[in-house]
């Protein structure tokens, strides 16, 4: 199967990301590792498709993708 994907219970995570680096900066935080006591996860999301299925619904995204590289005006 494939990996899990946890999603935190803050996910904008863009403005989040600047907030934690001017922290650090003004020194709000000491490191990296301070942060991470910040974070909690809302839901984890466990894999459950066969490869050769999930392999199939990939190639179709994929096909999708390349057809509506022409829509944007």
């Amino acid at each position: 199967m494939g990996v899990p994907v946890e999603r935190p219970k803050i996910v904008e995570t863009t403005a989040l990301g600047a907030a934690f680096l001017a922290g650090l900066g003004t020194g709000v935080w000491e490191s990296t590792d301070a942060l991470r006591e910040t974070w909690s996860p809302d839901k984890r999301f466990e894999p459950h498709a066969e490869r050769s299925s999930a392999d199939r619904a990939h190639a179709r995204w994929q096909d999708a993708v390349e057809r509506s590289k022409g829509w944007a005006v």
